[in-house]
């Protein structure tokens, strides 16, 4: 398509936006859009319509089809009020949960969504203000709902805003439901398809309750208690990064027996515009530079952190020389597995019958813990929604330990179907007791495993191509992939490429190709070499971007070499992406 015949495109798409049955500020910043010289805005705000995806909806915000805003928004949740009251017509009545973040325009979109709910008959449960995502998650399952809807995008940066969606397991959609969803939703085609007036009756305002349970179920989760009694004082900095995990983070670490939490006040402040950092994720390390300074004042044990929805987590450990460093996703989950593993042993509660979940980007240290434990490790799709659906496949055969991934993300329950951080960081200090109780920091605990069970490094990179020109550009930096796959990383021979699209395993040794077991297809690559080290490529569901996930192993000689380990891999890390064609 020429660039006259986009704009021709967009232009037809944004007049229709000029019509009666859009508000008067949307028309009037379409208008200006039109009437601009540079069409630029016009092109990315028009040339396609925000997607309904599996996971919802998350975009910029802003007036347009491409945006996110209360027509997007509407139209989603009209959608899924259908959808609601087709599958659950049986029902003498349908609810849902409602929750929302501190992003700007999340308690406008909260409300809409609850207003359109309730004018199609489904009982809403609204949040009385800003709530972590896990929380949601949870109100669904303790209430009964049907469904949920969080207002959220996540860690994302400032301008972008989102809409994600649950079932009544507590748990994202997946097939068939999300694929429904996603007809119902694509069926609204048209403003006047949605129904905007509310039924009052019909909506909920919840809070202080649902808190309360919410912890004591949270706490319900600590193994060890009277390590956390004898280190009551341990000096924990905890940051929410401007976002919602204040609402319930210092009580749950105040419920666990730690009494000296210190807050890094400017970032306690709830505030949309994130003004203390240039990015809201805990995946950054700059976004723990006010928490660390704090540390080092205070002369802190840990820092603990939560993205915005309070549903990530981050960790800061001290290591040998005194210096704050920020654990990486991989070592976060595979530390709180590796205690809740180990101290399900200690308490005797490993009987052979518990399973734990990783995503298939994250570290392989976690199956070799969990098999070297007799406890069954299973592989799934990036997303919790994924690690839910194990869940709910294990039910009532197998008892859950925990769950996570590289990007942040752990979940200690099942009451809750979404990763966590309320439980993952009241888990962290509790940790952080129980290694004190053996002479440990976790940074200390972390080169132990390591020790244990076998050294490896992991880097994620994420290229950000923004726009239609730069998704075009991902399609073919994955099409190029496939058909020309590396043949060595780092030097050594690629040997299998497993490719989740088709749910092939190729080894490139034999010639032999197996199916894989996976519950649907995925848009992710892999390639594993004769080293043992594996790299993972994936275009983001969520953002404009494509991430290669890179794991190296390298031999530990001892404890002491541990840095010098680290920098031989990182070595290798970098070569590896060099030769990707990506450093």
């Amino acid at each position: 398509m020429s660039n006259d015949q986009l704009i021709a495109l967009v232009t037809e798409k944004a007049n229709k936006w000029l019509g009666p049955q859009y508000d008067e500020e949307t028309r009037t910043a379409v208008k200006a859009m039109l009437e601009a010289e540079d069409k630029t805005n016009l092109i990315e705000s028009f040339y396609k319509d925000l997607e309904f995806g599996t996971g919802g909806l998350r975009g910029i915000m802003g007036p347009g089809s491409n945006r996110m805003n209360i027509y997007t928004v509407g139209a989603a949740t009209q959608g899924l009020a259908n959808y609601l009251n087709d599958v659950f017509k049986e029902l003498p009545q349908i609810s849902v949960v409602v929750g929302y973040d501190v992003r700007h325009n999340s308690p406008k979109f909260a409300k809409l969504t609850a207003d359109i709910f309730s004018a199609n008959g489904i009982k809403v449960y609204l949040f009385d203000s800003g709530c972590p995502t896990p929380e949601v998650s949870y109100a669904i399952r303790k209430l009964g709902c049907q469904s949920g809807v969080m207002i959220t995008a996540s860690h994302n940066p400032r301008e972008y805003n989102g809409y994600k969606a649950y079932w009544s397991d507590g748990a994202q959609m997946i097939a068939p439901h999300d694929v429904k969803t996603i007809e119902y939703v694509n069926a609204i085609t048209s403003v006047d398809q949605i129904k905007f007036t509310p039924d009052p009756k019909l909506i909920e305002i919840i809070g202080p309750e649902m808190d309360e349970k919410f912890l004591e179920d949270v706490h319900s989760l600590s193994l060890s208690p009277e390590a956390d009694k004898r280190h009551s004082m341990m000096k924990i900095v905890y940051t929410p990064l401007h976002g919602v995990g204040s609402r319930l983070m210092y009580r749950s670490l105040e419920r666990w027996g730690f009494h000296n939490v210190l807050h890094v006040p400017d970032q306690d402040i709830q505030n949309g515009d994130f003004p203390t950092v240039k990015s809201p994720n805990p995946e950054n390390s700059e976004a723990l530079d006010m928490a660390i300074a704090k540390a080092k004042a205070v002369d802190a044990d840990i820092v603990l952190a939560a993205d915005p929805d309070a549903d990530r987590i981050a960790l800061v450990v001290r290591d040998k020389k005194g210096e704050y460093k920020l654990v990486n996703g991989n070592q976060l989950c595979m530390l709180l597995l590796n205690y809740l593993i180990t101290r399900n042993a200690e308490l005797g509660k490993i009987t052979g019958n518990e399973f734990c979940v990783k995503t298939i980007v994250t570290t392989e240290t976690i199956k070799r813990i969990a098999d070297a434990n007799g406890v069954k490790c299973y592989d799934c799709y990036t997303g919790f929604k994924w690690i839910a659906d194990v869940i709910r496949n294990m039910e009532g055969n197998a008892r859950y330990i925990g769950g996570g991934e590289e990007s942040f993300g752990f979940l200690a329950e099942t009451f809750c179907r979404d990763k966590d951080s309320i439980s993952a960081n009241s888990l962290m200090a509790e940790m952080a007791a129980w290694a004190a109780d053996k002479d440990m920091n976790l940074y200390e605990l972390l080169i132990d495993i390591y020790e244990k069970y076998g050294f490896s490094r992991e880097r994620n990179i994420s290229i950000v191509r923004p726009g239609k020109t730069g998704a075009d550009e991902i399609v073919a930096m994955m099409k190029n992939f496939r058909e020309n796959p590396p043949k060595t990383l780092a030097g050594s021979e690629v040997v299998t490429i497993k490719d989740y699209s088709d749910l092939n395993c190729r080894n490139l040794k034999t010639g032999d190709v197996e199916k894989m077991n996976f519950p649907t297809t995925s848009n992710v690559l892999q390639f594993f070499t004769e080293a043992g080290d594996k790299v993972s490529v994936r275009p983001s569901g969520t953002e404009p971007k494509i991430k290669f996930y890179i794991e190296v192993r390298e031999d530990m000689p001892s404890k002491d070499k541990y840095e010098e380990t680290v920098e031989k891999a990182e070595k290798r890390i970098d070569q590896i992406l060099s030769d990707l064609g990506v450093a």
